[in-house]
C-alpha cells in the first residue's frame, strides 16, 4: 500500500461560481422497440440525484450518440434537463466531427437550459491541432454554455494536446475544463502543471480516479455510477477530501466492478447489460453494437452480486 497526497485545488468556472468538481455519470440511453425509452430514463435520473451526484451528462459514448438522430439526440438533452429540474448538472454531449454540426447542438443545448457542454475531439477527421484549437473555438464562441473538452484518443483517432488545452483555456474564457479518457498519469501531471488553477481536469477512466485525483483532478465522469452511483460518489469524495488510505482501500474494492464494465465487451454494451439484469432498462442497443454475448451474463451477474447491485 502506498500513502498518496491529494490536491486542494479549487474547480471553479471562470465566469462564475459553478464548480466542476465531483461525481458526473455518464448516462446510458435507454431503448424499447428501438425508440427512446423515457419512463426508464427518468428512472435512472432520478437514481442519480438520490445519490447525490453532481451532475449526469447525457448523450456521449456511453449514451450512444452515434446512432441517434438529430431530433433524438436534441430530445433527450431537453428531457435531461426537464428530469433533472435543477438538482443536479447537466453536461450535454454535443460534440462532433463536423465543427458546424456541433456548433448547431451546442446552441440548442443552451436553449433548453443545458448546464454545460461536453466537446468530443474530432473523430475519424484526424485534424491538426491547429484544425482541433479552431474547432473548439468555433464551439465555444457561439455560446455561452461552459465547455467541457473530451479528449479520448483511443475513440477519436488523435488526442487534444496539452499545448492546445493550454491555448484554449487561454483564448477562450467558456473553456472550463477537460474530461481526461487517455489513460495515462503522466498526461494529467502535465495539463496539471500547464493549466490556470481554476481549469477543471475530470478523469474520464473509472478505474484511474485515485491517481488522477492524486495528481490534481477534481472530479470523474464515471460509467460504473450507472450501476452504482452511491460506490463511486463514496470513492470520488474520498480521495477530493485528502483521505488517501480510505481512497486507495475503495479503489480497490471496486476496481473489479469497474475493470468488468468496460471489459466484458465495448462500453456501453457491458453497462447496459447490467442495467437490464436488474430490470431497470429493456435489452437494446441499436447497431452495429450488439448485445453481450450469452456466455459473459453470468460473469456479469455474478460481478453485481458480489457488490450487491442485482
Amino acid at each position: 500500500m502506498f500513502n498518496i497526497e491529494f490536491s486542494e485545488k479549487p474547480c471553479y468556472h471562470a465566469r462564475d461560481t459553478m464548480k466542476y468538481q465531483g461525481l458526473y455519470t455518464a448516462i446510458v440511453t435507454p431503448f424499447k422497440d428501438n425508440q427512446v425509452d423515457y419512463d426508464a430514463f427518468r428512472k435512472l435520473i432520478e437514481a442519480q440525484v438520490a445519490a447525490g451526484v453532481t451532475g449526469i451528462v447525457p448523450v456521449g459514448t456511453t449514451g450512444e450518440s452515434p446512432t441517434l438522430s438529430h431530433v433524438e439526440h436534441m430530445e433527450v438533452i431537453r428531457k435531461a434537463v426537464e428530469f433533472a429540474a435543477g438538482r443536479c448538472q447537466v453536461i450535454a454531449g454535443t460534440g462532433s466531427n463536423s465543427t458546424a454540426e456541433a456548433i448547431l447542438m451546442t446552441k440548442e443545448a443552451e436553449a433548453m437550459g443545458a448546464d454545460g457542454t461536453l466537446q468530443v475531439c474530432p473523430y475519424y477527421n484526424k485534424p491538426s491541432q491547429e484544425g482541433v484549437y479552431r474547432h473548439f473555438k468555433a464551439v465555444a464562441e457561439c455560446s455561452s454554455l461552459p465547455v467541457i473538452l473530451y479528449s479520448i484518443p483511443g475513440r477519436s483517432g488523435i488526442e487534444i494536446a496539452v499545448d492546445t488545452v493550454v491555448r484554449l483555456a487561454k483564448d477562450c474564457p467558456t473553456i472550463v475544463a477537460i474530461k481526461e479518457a487517455g489513460g495515462s498519469v503522466e498526461r494529467v501531471n502535465q495539463l496539471v502543471q500547464a493549466l490556470p488553477e481554476d481549469f477543471a481536469v475530470l478523469s474520464g477512466d473509472d478505474g484511474l480516479t485515485v491517481p488522477f485525483i492524486s495528481c490534481g483532478a477534481c472530479g470523474l465522469v464515471s460509467v460504473t455510477s450507472n450501476v452504482a452511483p452511491a460506490l463511486m460518489k463514496e470513492l470520488v469524495d474520498a480521495a477530493l477530501s485528502g483521505d488517501g488510505k480510505l481512497a486507495t482501500q475503495l479503489q480497490k474494492k471496486y476496481y473489479p466492478l469497474m475493470k468488468g464494465l468496460m471489459s466484458l465487451d465495448t462500453n456501453p454494451v457491458p453497462v447496459k447489460a447490467a442495467l437490464a439484469l436488474r430490470g431497470d432498462i429493456s435489452w437494446e442497443l441499436r447497431l452495429p453494437l450488439a448485445p453481450l454475448a450469452e456466455e459473459k451474463h453470468a460473469t456479469l451477474l455474478n460481478l453485481l452480486r458480489n457488490f450487491n447491485l442485482a
